[in-house]
């Protein structure tokens, strides 16, 4: 099974893609309350998470990677913590993250 299709079968399942064109195709982008089920289900799989990208309409937001918290993009401690602080220090933003779904998943 290819990455994409795993995403879209096991993570973004049920949840309702925000991306209507302002990044790039390919890209998904969630509600808080999406997002936060998307690294919920991230956490179960064991998904790798290397960067979180906010989004809010005419606002810059730099995107948060793995590294700046010099953790594993395996180790939901860090996007657990990143999200939260997000979400408290302004409502209302649309998230996107990079994945990597390990080649034994993938063979599943």
């Amino acid at each position: 099974m290819e990455q994409s299709k795993f995403l879209e079968k096991n993570i973004f399942t049920d949840l309702n893609n925000l991306n209507n064109g302002f990044a790039e195709e390919g890209i998904q982008y969630f509600s808080e309350n999406d997002f936060g089920i998307v690294l919920d289900r991230a956490e179960h799989f064991g998904l790798s998470i290397y960067t979180i990208k906010p989004w809010a309409k005419d606002e810059t937001h730099e995107a948060s990677s793995h590294e700046n918290h010099k953790k594993k993009a395996t180790d939901p401690k860090w996007y657990k913590k990143e999200f939260l602080t997000l979400k408290t220090r302004q409502a209302g933003l649309l998230y996107a993250a990079t994945y990597k779904v390990s080649k034994k998943l993938l063979a599943r």
